[in-house]
C-alpha cells in the first residue's frame, strides 16, 4: 500500500502543467482556485475509477506478472525522465480565474494524469486485491491527493511571490520525486516475483 502512495506522490507532486499553473497563479497573488483544484481531483477520480474497473475485469493472475514488469519498467522510465527534466518558470498570464471545468478538462487531457492512473489501476490495485468498494475508496483518496498537488504549488507561489528567481529548489524536488519512483519501480518488480 505504501507503494501506491509513494508512486502517486512522486508523479502527482512533481512539476507538470497543472502544478505549474497553480504555482504561477500563486506567484501572481490570484485568489484561491478551489474550483480548479476540485476539477483536477474529480478528473483523477474519473480516470482512476474507469481504468480501475477495466483493470479489475481484465487483469487476472496470469497477466499480473507481465503487467507488473511492464509497470515497473514504465515507472523507472518516468523516474529517469523526471530526474533529467529541468524546471522552468510558468509564463502563462491568466486573465480570468480558473474554474472547475478548466481543472477537470485540463486534468482529463493531461498526459501526466494517465501516468498516474494506468500503473495504479492496472498493476498495483489488482496485485493488492483492491476491488469493488475498496477500489472506489482508493480512487477517492487518491483524488483528494490530486487536489493537493496544484494547491500546494499555489500556496508555495503565494508565499514566495516575486522572490521566486532560483529554480534550484524545484529541481531538487524533481530529483527526490525521481528517487521515490525508482524505489517504487524496484519494489514493484521484486514483489511481482515473490
Amino acid at each position: 500500500m505504501t507503494d501506491i502512495i509513494l508512486y502517486a506522490f512522486g508523479v502527482m507532486y512533481t512539476p507538470g502543467p497543472v502544478n505549474a499553473i497553480g504555482l504561477n497563479n500563486g506567484i501572481q497573488q490570484q485568489k484561491t482556485l478551489f474550483g480548479f483544484f476540485a476539477g483536477v481531483a474529480v478528473a483523477m477520480f474519473i480516470l482512476l475509477t474507469v481504468i480501475g474497473v477495466i483493470g479489475e475485469n481484465i487483469i487476472d493472475n496470469r497477466w499480473l506478472l507481465f503487467t507488473s514488469i511492464l509497470g515497473s519498467l514504465y515507472i523507472a522510465y518516468l523516474a529517469i525522465k523526471i530526474w533529467r527534466s529541468a524546471v522552468g518558470h510558468a509564463q502563462q498570464q491568466l486573465a480570468k480565474p480558473l474554474t472547475f471545468r478548466d481543472g477537470l478538462l485540463m486534468q482529463l487531457l493531461n498526459p501526466k494524469s494517465f501516468t498516474v492512473a494506468l500503473p495504479l489501476a492496472t498493476v498495483q490495485f489488482p496485485s493488492l486485491g483492491i476491488t469493488g468498494v475498496a477500489l472506489l475508496a482508493w480512487c477517492l483518496g487518491l483524488a483528494i491527493f490530486a487536489f493537493g498537488a496544484p494547491w500546494i504549488y499555489f500556496v508555495v507561489g503565494r508565499r514566495l511571490g516575486q522572490r521566486v528567481q532560483q529554480l534550484n529548489m524545484l529541481n531538487l524536488i524533481n530529483k527526490v520525486m525521481a528517487l521515490f519512483l525508482f524505489f517504487v519501480a524496484i519494489k514493484m518488480s521484486i514483489s511481482s516475483f515473490i
